[in-house]
């Protein structure tokens, strides 16, 4: 780790990437990945309409006076004030824990911990752009800045910020929200460096709180809380220039401090989207879940598992995964979606787990309890031992005929080594709007108008599809 007051200049580095940038430096497959991340964010939006969170975050924004203005809360047919639809849209995109992830390559970091991208930078661009009547190449050059500087600020941070409490997506959010929103008004690196500064001020939030509407709050407010301060620093207020390396700045205080060669001379080289990628959830659980159960749903249709058959079920990984998967017991369906033991018992008992399979209700289903304590979730030591830039999961199954079933997985479906198509995206997504009893037609039309979204004239356009 690099001691902070090498680069007195990182700030202005950033600040110059997000003035600078301009679509037509942004490779086409980078374009292309960004596209499916943003449709998928637009249905976890429109999914997230169902859940209580936005429901209460709704009636706050209402109790405020902010009923009306020029800003789409996507799926629904309210229209609230900037910040207000950014926070509103972050929350519901995080609402179901079904979004995409940012993944690193570092032996040192831990692979599918750092941040949820999309949730905190699509809201805030897409309300300003909706405001502004931008472009839809505006909006994708606004995205991908967004992505890319707060991916690298995640990677480049001690990962002693995650593992000790912080919630990434929370802290790291504000600094790529304000980047995006930054650009997207083409704003001057001097004042870009200024909102950075009231950014990262913002930042907060906790691990504890996984498992509960307070983790996507997290998402919300890193949103809500990019386009503040980028609001505030175009509107002449002051801010520290240095914030990301001063001694007394977002690395050191967040972090205890951070790589330097993770970020600096690193953005759009390479874009994050490309190398190490971003990871596209096939379950709405966490992320860390997902080689598990990509290999368990393997065995179950391999061998034709019933859950009649099975008497225990051994699940070993690096230390990182029980740290963050830690509900052994649930008994809700936010409590599940951290939870080893639920997604085994799950995918065993229905082959399958999506937003239905996630409520109340099912996770506390007799048969799915029963199941659960079955499913034995700690450390392996060869998975421990293959470090932390990959996800190894190691399957053990005794069933009660004596027979023994084994397998091992480093990756899941939807991350670079096994990826989700567009078509796949817009499969996941119609499942989104079918669980929020969307209107197919618009469900279609709207995943044609992100397949070409840079030939949009005005993203009021697809705003419009956005609300009933």
């Amino acid at each position: 780790m690099s001691d902070n007051q090498k680069s007195p200049s990182l700030t202005s580095y950033v600040a110059e990437f997000v003035a600078s940038t301009r679509i037509e430096a942004i490779p086409a497959e980078v374009i292309d990945l960004g596209k499916k991340s943003i449709l998928d964010g637009l249905g976890l939006a429109i999914a997230g309409t169902v859940a209580e969170s936005l429901r209460i975050a709704c009636r706050h924004i209402e109790s405020l006076g902010c009923g009306e203005g020029p800003c789409t809360i996507i799926g629904t047919d309210r229209k609230t004030a900037t910040r207000f639809a950014a926070f509103a849209n972050g929350l519901s995109i995080h609402a179901h824990d079904y979004d995409d992830t940012q993944l690193v390559a570092g032996a040192d970091r831990v692979y599918g911990l750092l941040t949820h991208p999309t949730a905190p930078v699509l809201p805030s661009s897409l309300a300003v752009a909706e405001r502004l009547g931008k472009s839809g190449a505006d909006l994708l050059q606004a995205y991908h800045v967004g992505v890319e500087v707060g991916c690298k600020v995640s990677e480049a941070i001690n990962p002693r910020h995650y593992q000790e409490g912080f919630h990434s997506t929370a802290t790291c959010g504000p600094i790529s929200a304000a980047s995006a929103v930054s650009n997207l008004l083409g704003l001057a690196s001097e004042t870009i460096a200024v909102a950075l500064g009231i950014a990262a001020s913002q930042s907060a939030g906790l691990r504890e709180n996984f498992g509960t509407m307070t983790k996507p709050f997290h998402a919300g407010r890193a949103s809500e809380s990019g386009v503040v301060a980028v609001e505030f620093a175009a509107d002449g207020f002051t801010a520290a220039r240095g914030i990301l390396e001063a001694p007394r700045g977002f690395f050191q205080a967040a972090g205890g401090g951070y790589d330097e060669a993770s970020i600096n001379g690193k953005l759009g080289n390479p874009w994050t989207f490309d190398n190490p990628g971003i990871s596209i959830k096939p379950h709405p659980t966490g992320s860390l879940t997902h080689p598990g159960m990509t290999e368990m749903l393997r065995i179950i249709e391999e061998h034709n598992l019933t859950p009649d058959q099975v008497l225990e079920i051994s699940v070993g990984t690096n230390q990182n995964m029980p740290n963050a998967l830690i509900h052994h017991k649930p008994t809700t369906e936010l409590e599940a979606k951290f939870s080893m033991e639920f997604c085994f018992a799950i995918l065993l008992i229905e082959r399958r787990c999506g937003l239905n399979e996630l409520t109340d209700a099912v996770v506390n289903r007799a048969d799915v309890q029963e199941m659960i304590a079955k499913v034995k979730f700690g450390v392996h030591p060869e998975a421990e031992a293959a470090g932390y830039n990959k996800n190894t999961t190691i399957i053990d199954i005794k069933l009660k005929d004596g027979t023994e079933i084994s397998g091992r997985v480093d990756f899941g479906k939807g991350t670079p080594a096994n990826p989700m198509s567009y078509d796949e995206v817009a499969e996941k997504f119609r499942e989104c709007t079918q669980f929020a009893n969307w209107p197919t037609d618009k469900s279609e039309a709207i995943i044609e108008t992100v397949r070409n979204l840079e030939k949009l004239g005005n993203v009021q356009e697809l705003t419009a599809l956005l609300a009933p």
